[in-house]
C-alpha cells in the first residue's frame, strides 16, 4: 500500500529562501533542546532491571542515565540546591587523598573477573579494626578484590593499620565533611548552637530539636552522615566503583569475617536471580546479630540485615530515589532509617538471601562512636568470644538447596517514628546535598 505524504508548509515556502530560514531554525532548535538533554544526562555503570523501578519523591525533573542500550531516569528536584560547609585544611588534604589510587597494585595488578568488591566503614576502633584486618587477611578469594575503607574522621593509628595491608588492593577514603574534622564550625559544633534542651527563644541559640526536644550531637548525627555520605561516594563518585556493575560488601570494624565469607557470598549473588528473584540483597549473617545461624540444609530468604549486606547498583538506585525520605527521617542511625522508612516505601518486603550458617560474627561491647576519646576510651578484652570451625573454612552452601523465607519478623518497620537526634535543618540539608555532589555542579558556601 503506498501513502502520499502532504506537504505540511504553504506553498509559499515548498521553495526559495524562506523554506531554507525556516528549516534553520528547526534545526538550531533541535540542536539547543538535545544539548540541554545532554548536559543532565548521567552515566553510571549498570541500568536497573525493570523490577527496580520505583516512583521518586523528588519533583518531576529527571536526568537521562544511559548504560549499553538501556535508560533509567534519575529524578532531581531543581529547586534543591546542595550546599557544603567550607572546608578546612584537614578536610581538603583528607579529600586530596581520597584522589589516590589503590595500594598494592604491584602485588595483585588486575582484579578478578567475576569479584565483590569489598567496603570497610569505620570510626576509631584501632583494637577492633585491628581483629577485623587480621580476619581478612584469613578469607578465601581476598587477594582477588579491592577492599575500600572508609574513615569517619582522621585517626592516626586507624590509618596505620590500613596503610599496612598487604594481602589484596586497597584505597582509603575519608569523610571530608565528618563532624569529627570540624572542631569549631558546622557540621560539628559550632558556636551559638544550640544543645541539649536548650530553648532556641530563652537561649538565643541556633538550632532545631528533634521530636523530642533535644538538639543536635555532632558525635551521633555522624553515624548517619558518613553512611550517606560513602554510599553516594562508592556507587556514583568513585573512579573504582562508580561504573561497576557487581555486588559491593558492606562491612563495619567489629565484624569478623570468617574465611569462607568471600567464596560463600559468590555462590549466593549468583544463585540469586534463580533461587530468590524478588531478593534485593545477600547477607553474611542473620539479621538477628546474635545469632550464629541456623544449621539447616537450606538458604535463607529474611529481611536485610546490617551485618555483611551485599547489593549491586538496581538496588542502590532504588535507595538514591527514596534521599528525602531517608535525610528527613528522624532517626540518627542509619540502618533503623532504612527499616523504617526508606525499605517500606519500596512497595514489597525487601529480602535478603544468606546461608543457614554466619559467614560474619559481630563481636565487642563497644559502639560504633565510643572510640578512643582522651578521657575515657571504649576497651574490652579485644578477644574473640567465638570459635572459628572447620565448616568456617569452606565454602559450606550448597546450590540445590531450597530456599526457607521468613516472612514474619520482629524489629523495626513501617511506622516506627524513630529515636531522634536528626531534627537539625542544617543535618537534613547537608544529608541531602551528599545525594546530590555526584550530578549536579555544586559550590562550597
Amino acid at each position: 500500500m503506498a501513502f502520499t505524504r502532504r506537504n505540511r508548509f504553504k506553498d509559499g515556502f515548498s521553495n526559495g529562501p524562506k523554506r531554507a530560514i525556516l528549516l534553520a531554525l528547526i534545526s538550531l532548535s533541535a540542536v539547543f533542546a538535545l544539548t540541554l538533554i545532554l548536559k543532565q544526562r548521567i552515566k553510571l555503570g549498570s541500568a536497573p532491571s525493570s523490577s527496580s523501578s520505583s516512583s521518586s519523591s523528588y519533583s518531576p525533573s529527571s536526568s537521562s542515565i544511559k548504560s549499553g542500550e538501556d535508560y533509567i531516569f534519575l529524578q532531581l528536584d531543581p529547586s534543591f540546591k546542595p550546599a557544603l560547609p567550607k572546608q578546612n585544611d584537614l578536610s581538603l588534604s583528607l579529600e586530596e587523598r581520597n584522589r589516590l589510587p589503590p595500594t598494592n597494585t604491584h602485588l595483585f595488578p588486575s582484579l578478578a573477573k567475576d569479584h565483590i568488591k569489598i567496603v570497610l566503614y569505620v570510626h576509631n576502633r584501632p583494637k577492633y579494626l585491628d581483629i577485623v584486618v587480621k580476619s581478612l587477611s584469613k578469607v578465601h578469594g581476598i587477594s582477588e578484590t579491592l577492599l575500600i575503607v572508609s574513615h569517619d574522621g582522621y585517626f592516626r593509628e586507624m590509618d596505620n593499620i590500613i596503610r599496612g595491608i598487604r594481602f589484596c588492593q586497597v584505597k582509603q577514603i575519608f569523610a571530608p565533611y565528618s563532624p569529627h574534622l570540624f572542631p569549631d564550625s558546622f557540621p560539628g559544633v559550632s558556636p551559638g548552637d544550640c544543645r541539649d534542651k536548650d530553648n532556641p527563644i530563652e537561649e538565643k541559640c541556633r538550632g532545631n530539636a528533634d521530636q523530642y526536644g533535644n538538639h543536635r550531637s555532632p558525635k551521633i548525627v555522624s553515624l548517619k552522615h558518613h553512611w550517606w555520605w560513602m554510599m553516594n561516594t562508592v556507587w556514583d563518585g568513585l573512579p573504582e566503583t562508580r561504573n561497576f556493575n557487581g555486588h559491593i560488601l558492606f562491612i563495619e570494624e567489629d565484624h569478623f569475617i570468617l574465611p569462607n565469607a568471600y567464596r560463600n557470598l559468590q555462590l549466593l549473588v549468583d544463585l540469586k536471580p534463580r533461587k530468590c528473584p524478588e531478593c534485593y540483597a545477600a547477607n553474611l549473617a542473620p539479621s538477628d546479630v546474635k545469632s550464629r545461624g541456623e544449621g539447616w540444609e537450606s538458604l535463607i530468604a529474611e529481611k536485610m540485615g546490617n551485618i555483611g549486606y551485599t547489593f549491586n547498583r538496581t538496588v542502590w538506585r532504588k535507595i538514591h530515589m527514596k534521599a528525602k525520605e531517608f535525610c528527613n527521617f528522624d532517626e540518627y542511625n542509619w540502618d533503623i532509617t532504612m527499616w523504617s522508612t526508606v525499605y517500606p516505601s519500596f512497595g514489597k518486603p525487601v529480602y535478603s538471601l544468606r546461608g543457614s550458617r554466619a559467614s560474619a560474627v559481630h563481636f565487642g561491647k563497644c559502639g560504633l562512636h565510643q572510640g578512643q576519646g582522651a578521657a575515657s576510651a571504649c576497651i574490652d578484652d579485644g578477644e574473640l568470644k567465638f570459635a572459628v570451625e572447620e565448616a568456617d573454612r569452606v565454602c559450606n552452601i550448597n546450590a540445590d538447596w531450597s530456599v526457607h523465607l521468613f516472612t514474619k519478623q520482629s524489629g523495626y518497620k513501617a511506622g516506627f517514628k524513630g529515636w531522634g537526634g536528626w531534627g537539625d535543618e542544617r543535618d537534613r540539608q547537608l544529608c541531602l546535598s551528599f545525594a546530590y555532589i555526584y550530578h549536579l555542579h555544586h559550590s562550597n558556601q
